[in-house]
């Protein structure tokens, strides 16, 4: 209990210390008017209340990621919980803030073209390409995930027998309607009731594990092992473990989230409240299921097994029903499931505004809408056809690759600024190396190189990065017009 407890305050404490000093060095300007009003259109710019903006916001990043990985995390031990406090901290709110505010400077501008205006249009036609096939990942993901787990939990709980391929159906017709109407029509109205089933998946489960006379909260666990791997398969913790906890702790998913809700906030003051808060209130998510996963079996042995008998689906169906009974089963069980929902619709939405922007189309009709949306729906029904593990793979090292590409950005916008850069480089150049080094040894997904060697060519792609990003780049001024300057 003292363990998860301790992990919690410390990412509150870092959201009023640490965010602080971010949102000082970025330097907010509260006068300055945000694209939610001088670019309102009542599609995707409309101004939006702060606390509308932030549950947006946190149901927009908080896909299956912040409890799959977690729970997939769990199996390393209580050390996984501390990659979700620091990484959270000093990594992922960061990434989040620079992605959201940068956004708001450059007139609610999409992740590539970011990109490409602090690293060069190299990296916005590579970012453009790579955004959008992170994105249709994500959307397919978040497609088969949740009809996956509503299929079991229809069949299972009410005596029909309802279709796999009927529920995703059914998801990709929602995804298709809320990717094309307003923001503020579907997501803006049902977003806060989905937020408050969320609070009371994550609040009442971990209560109820806390309360359990047959369960402990992480008591079983001695303080030695809170620093160990316990892996029961002797899998390394580098660098797999911060590839498999990446919502939670870091992930570049959320750098195509966050313009979305730069296109909503009402004044540049709210920026550390919605896009670090966010990522915060996302880490205590994984917090809760990395713990619920240690706690409800009792052992990493028994969690592994459980893992292997329906993979982390099954953990969330059986420690939700377990815990909460079938009526409290159920809502916590729809809590998880909307997370994907939420995150899916928004994918498929980012991906519709990345190439409108890319290709100049204008948003306001609902045709041109259409006319980009439905190719995008019908590349990615093509995609769930392919098996879920092969997707969700592919998807972790896309997501944190984008991740690690977005920290660049930050850390080329400030060297620029002649501002305190460290606090994105610092996590850039250990998530480069992240990267690097899972691509070069990975045996199913790269190159199946030694460890040791992987490593050592991580640091120096991270080392040379540095050197390109904050040498050379962050010395040339921004181009003359710069929204950041006006």
């Amino acid at each position: 209990m003292l363990w998860f407890l301790s992990c919690v305050a410390l990412l509150i404490g870092g959201y009023f210390i640490y965010g602080a000093f971010v949102e000082k060095v970025f330097g907010v300007k509260e006068s300055r008017k945000t694209p939610a009003h001088t670019q309102q259109d009542g599609v995707d710019y409309v101004p939006l209340p702060t606390h509308k903006v932030y549950l947006i916001q946190l149901l927009n990043i908080a896909g299956v990621g912040p409890i799959f990985g977690p729970i997939m995390g769990a199996l390393y031990g209580p050390a996984a919980m501390l990659w979700i406090v620091l990484g959270c901290i000093f990594a992922g709110a960061v990434h989040d803030y620079f992605s959201g505010m940068l956004s708001v400077r450059n007139n609610g501008a999409s992740v590539p073209t970011i990109v490409g205006k602090y690293l060069g249009n190299g990296a916005k036609h590579f970012m453009n390409l790579f955004a959008i096939v992170l994105l249709l990942l994500v959307g397919v993901v978040f497609v088969s995930a949740p009809a996956g787990m509503l299929t079991n939990l229809i069949n299972d709980n009410t005596g029909l027998a309802v279709g796999m391929g009927t529920m995703v159906a059914l998801v990709f017709a929602y995804y298709l309607v809320a990717t094309i109407v307003p923001v503020d029509k579907i997501i803006g109205r049902l977003y806060p009731f989905f937020g408050a089933l969320l609070i009371f998946m994550s609040v009442g489960l971990i209560s109820a594990i806390a309360l359990s006379p047959e369960h402990s909260l992480l008591g079983d666990y001695t303080v030695s092992q809170m620093f160990t791997n316990m892996n029961p398969n002797d899998m390394p913790l580098w660098p797999a473990l911060f590839i498999t906890i990446a919502c939670g702790a870091i992930s570049g998913f959320h750098a195509t989230q966050s313009p979305l809700m730069a296109r909503c906030v009402e004044n540049e003051k709210n920026g550390r409240f919605v896009f670090y808060g966010a990522m915060i209130g996302e880490g205590v998510i994984a917090l809760i299921w990395c713990a619920l996963a240690l706690s409800y079996f009792g052992s990493v042995e028994s969690l592994a097994a459980a893992v292997s008998n329906g993979g982390p689906g099954a953990v969330v169906y059986e420690a939700s029903f377990g815990l909460l009974g079938v009526f409290g089963g159920i809502l916590a069980f729809l809590g998880v499931v909307i997370l994907p929902i939420t995150s899916g619709d928004t994918a498929f939405r980012s991906s519709r505004l990345i190439l409108a922007e890319y290709f100049g189309v204008e948003q306001k009709s609902i045709k041109k809408r259409l006319m980009i949306a439905l190719p995008l729906f019908a590349i990615g029904g093509v995609l769930t056809q392919v098996d879920f593990g092969i997707i969700w793979r592919y998807f972790g090292f896309a997501n944190q690759l984008t991740a690690v590409m977005m920290l660049w950005t930050a850390s080329a916008y400030l060297a620029k600024e002649n501002k305190f850069h460290w606090i994105s480089t610092v996590p850039a150049l250990f998530m480069s190396t992240v990267v690097t080094t899972f691509i070069l040894n990975d045996p199913t997904q790269g190159f199946g190189l030694p460890l040791p060697l992987s490593t050592a060519a991580g640091v120096i792609v991270a080392i040379t990065a540095a050197y390109l990003v904050v040498g050379v780049l962050g010395k040339q001024p921004i181009v003359e017009g710069d929204e950041v300057n006006a």
